[in-house]
């Protein structure tokens, strides 16, 4: 089971974008050729509205 590597938390998979997003981190983790790069500078940062979005989607 994959955790983010900063927060150790859940991580969600967004088909949209093909990410693996960590909210507590609000940090999104590209999947390169089915292998996700979980490397911290290597993430993107998610911004507020996004981060919203995403956390409305995966936190029912």
């Amino acid at each position: 089971m994959l955790v983010c590597p900063v927060t150790k938390s859940r991580l969600y998979y967004n088909k949209e974008t093909n990410e693996l997003i960590s909210l507590p981190a609000r940090l999104a983790y590209q999947i390169n050729d089915d292998i996700p790069v979980m490397i911290e500078s290597e993430a993107r940062t998610l911004d507020a509205n996004e981060y919203e979005k995403l956390k409305d989607l995966f936190l029912k």
